[in-house]
């Protein structure tokens, strides 16, 4: 990752009671954490250093300064030449994304829970970023918007998937078709968020907490699970299961919880085996 990109994305890993954390900052405050280049670039390699580490349980996703993130930076996408637009939206051979999908979905593919903290404008691409993570934390005055539409877009950074799942079909066309701007409440009332407060940072910490005290191996694939399974058939659903439960049984962090369970003691868990 070059020097530009390393001082986009932010990573401090932090050791915690049950394992380490992973606080990961949109440091381009600002520019209100606008996306340009090399923030997309941060964005996709920072993922991997996290997935390279088995010792991370979590992630923390934020931004500097006054935004979580204000979508595409279009002026530094606009210097940045046609020939890289044209890059981004290229899909090599066997990939599920392009670049400009990867920035978001690379969350969305980490085998540890992610945590969105979401405060001021989260818009466009930012607001795509946020719904990859497996659970957001709002402020009640963030501002959450598919702005896409305004700019006579549509949202194509994963919203199309990520939206799907989180509201049903009339309202995610309602926020893709107007770029109408919701407040915190708004968004948990709509079900964007996991929660509204004050302190959306505390309210993802404490989260986290409760996941730390549960199997690395037993988090990776309940995300793989739901992920998997979510939009397909009810015999893809139950043969997935069977899969995924057979590798956690053979596994040592299973045995694990086994004996701490028996016992009646507090587990110590292994690192992560899931890739």
């Amino acid at each position: 990752m070059s020097d530009d990109s390393q001082a986009r994305v932010l990573l401090d890993v932090r050791d915690a009671d049950d394992g380490r954390i992973a606080y990961v900052t949109l440091n381009r405050g600002a520019k209100y954490n606008g996306l340009d280049p090399a923030m997309m670039r941060a964005l996709v390699d920072v993922p991997k250093q996290i997935a390279a580490d088995r010792t991370i349980r979590a992630v923390i996703l934020a931004g500097d300064g006054p935004a979580f993130c204000a979508g595409l930076d279009f002026a530094a996408m606009g210097k940045a030449g046609p020939l890289a637009q044209v890059r981004g939206f290229v899909k090599l051979p066997g990939r599920t994304t392009n670049f400009f999908q990867r920035v978001c979905w690379a969350w969305r593919d980490l085998p540890v829970p992610v945590v969105a903290v979401v405060h001021g404008p989260c818009f466009g691409g930012g607001l795509q970023l946020a719904l990859a993570a497996d659970f957001r934390f709002a402020t009640p005055d963030a501002q959450l918007s598919v702005m896409e539409a305004k700019w006579g877009l549509i949202p194509d950074m994963t919203g199309s998937v990520t939206l799907r799942e989180l509201v049903p079909m009339d309202v995610a066309k309602r926020l893709a078709m107007t770029a109408e701007v919701l407040d915190g409440h708004q968004a948990l009332d709509l079900g964007l968020v996991t929660g509204a407060s004050d302190e959306p940072l505390k309210d993802a910490e404490a989260l986290v907490g409760q996941l730390l005290t549960r199997s690395p191996d037993a988090l990776a694939y309940t995300k793989r699970l739901f992920h998997r399974t979510w939009t397909r058939s009810p015999r893809w659903a139950f043969w997935t299961e069977s899969v995924l439960q057979a590798r956690l049984m053979t596994g040592v962090n299973h045995t694990i919880a086994r004996k701490a369970g028996l016992a009646k003691q507090r587990p110590t868990w292994a690192s992560r085996k899931v890739r």
